[in-house]
């Protein structure tokens, strides 16, 4: 298993609108490959229905190659849906893969809790009581979980997700350098494109 995630960093709502026409296609190219895409977490754009980032879990033979051919700098070239007129027509995400990370049992206790799941998901959401809420009983940090598997999956990656933010803030605390995942909100690099995409279809330059 490994863990993407696609972000429009600090750009424009066209930048979200570009995460989420990423994530339609890294979907599309992992059922051709036949990798798994479980949607880990989102976070929501300034326009209903975008993402400002979203992190999934990708699994399955060739899914760490998948992985790395979304990693870097990627380019949306395509006019503007929400302005008309703007002359900017380059629109840039950055894509960043990393090891999915390890529950520890050293943390101190983790509470989990049943819940139903809620906001915008498309298929991703589960309308049924199998979205899982981790509390970190300590610090009374918590993170929400919810896709279309059961809850045991969910809770899984609930420990997980829990597991990266609890060493995000142990960094802090000790003043290092934020995590390379958490950096990538801020870190897209204009120009050199890994890969180009463009129009409303988001069809890539080959």
């Amino acid at each position: 298993m490994i863990w993407l995630q696609i972000t429009a960093n600090t750009g424009p709502s066209e930048c979200c609108l570009a995460v989420k026409k990423a994530l339609e296609a890294l979907c599309k190219e992992a059922a051709r490959e036949s990798v798994t895409v479980t949607l880990v977490e989102q976070l929501a754009g300034p326009v209903e229905g975008t993402f400002r980032s979203v992190l999934v879990e990708l699994g399955g033979d060739g899914h760490r190659e998948l992985a790395m051919r979304w990693c870097g700098s990627l380019l949306w070239v395509c006019e503007s849906p929400y302005r008309k007129l703007h002359k900017r027509k380059n629109w840039f995400l950055n894509g960043a893969a990393f090891a999915a990370p390890q529950v520890s049992n050293d943390g101190g206790e983790i509470r989990y809790e049943a819940t139903r799941a809620s906001g915008p998901g498309g298929q991703h959401v589960n309308k049924t009581d199998s979205a899982i809420r981790a509390t970190h009983v300590a610090s009374g940090l918590s993170v929400k979980v919810q896709t279309e598997r059961s809850q045991h999956a969910n809770k899984r990656l609930a420990g997980q997700l829990l597991a990266s933010k609890l060493a995000e803030l142990a960094e802090a605390a000790t003043q290092k350098d934020k995590s390379a995942r958490r950096m990538q909100h801020f870190q897209a690099e204009r120009g050199n494109a890994a890969r180009v995409f463009v129009g409303p279809g988001f069809v890539e330059r080959l």
